[in-house]
């Protein structure tokens, strides 16, 4: 996640404010509302820094501000904007988090599955997309962690994000005879298969690069889940395993329901 405003403001904690509203020190003015926010936001944040939506929080007296998929909170004039969680303590839940998972929320059904590199273990039934660079550290160190996961079909939409030869690579890669082993040979072995068919349609790879910049992928690997959500970074077998444990949970909680 990119530190959209780290370095404009000090950070305060959203405990704080939310401490002060309790006490009612904190107070909301009956005509505060999104365009005040908006206006007074613009005149102090700098012009590259754009404010996609700003609406009322859980927490009496602070606004969210969304910038992005990022979230920050203001107070009720726009003149304070906070970084940090609110946490629900009654509930036990993260709501920043539940937040950005929703607007970050993908629709799995809808990715172009014919533009990804496949590969499957065991049952597949477990399904994940990833976008990954060829040239990315933590891309490979992700790939190797698979190995060690069961039951899962893996989707890698290649982006040639990192500059110097990865596009070529991204090329080589998806144009060989059996891009899975070219790719996998890659991302384990450190082997590069033999040059790509000049006459291949590598058109895929500037599809993916649209399609990561539409749904706001900022770095690799980034992992989407059937559920809609998504995580950034390389995953632990361990990790990857919690997630869709939670997956499931809460898809049977759903049913139930």
């Amino acid at each position: 996640m990119t530190a959209t405003s780290s370095s404009l403001f000090s950070r305060k904690t959203v405990a704080l404010v939310a401490s002060l509203a309790a006490l009612g020190l904190y107070g909301c003015s009956a005509q505060a509302n999104e365009d005040t926010i908006r206006k007074n936001l613009a005149m102090s944040l700098t012009k590259d820094i754009k404010v996609d939506e700003v609406r009322p929080s859980p927490v009496a007296g602070l606004w969210e501000v969304r910038i992005g998929s990022e979230i920050r909170y203001t107070d009720a004039t726009g003149q304070y904007l906070i970084e940090g969680e609110i946490l629900d303590l009654k509930n036990r839940k993260n709501v920043t988090q539940e937040r950005i998972d929703k607007i970050t929320a993908i629709d799995f059904a809808s990715l172009p599955l014919k533009d990804a590199i496949v590969w499957k273990k065991g049952d597949g039934k477990r399904r994940i997309a990833v976008f990954a660079d060829p040239n990315c550290g933590y891309c490979k160190r992700f790939e190797k962690s698979l190995q060690e996961v069961d039951n899962v079909t893996v989707y890698t939409f290649v982006i040639p994000i990192l500059g110097g030869d990865s596009p070529e690579k991204s090329r080589t890669m998806w144009c060989a005879k059996d891009n899975t082993v070219a790719w996998r040979n890659w991302m384990i072995d450190g082997a590069m298969t033999g040059p790509a068919d000049p006459k291949c349609d590598s058109s895929a790879i500037q599809r993916n690069l649209a399609l990561s910049q539409k749904i706001r992928v900022n770095g690799t690997p980034a992992i989407l889940f059937e559920n809609g959500t998504r995580a950034p970074g390389a995953l632990s077998p361990q990790q990857l395993e919690q997630r869709f444990q939670a997956i499931q949970d809460a898809d049977k909680s759903q049913k139930k329901s």
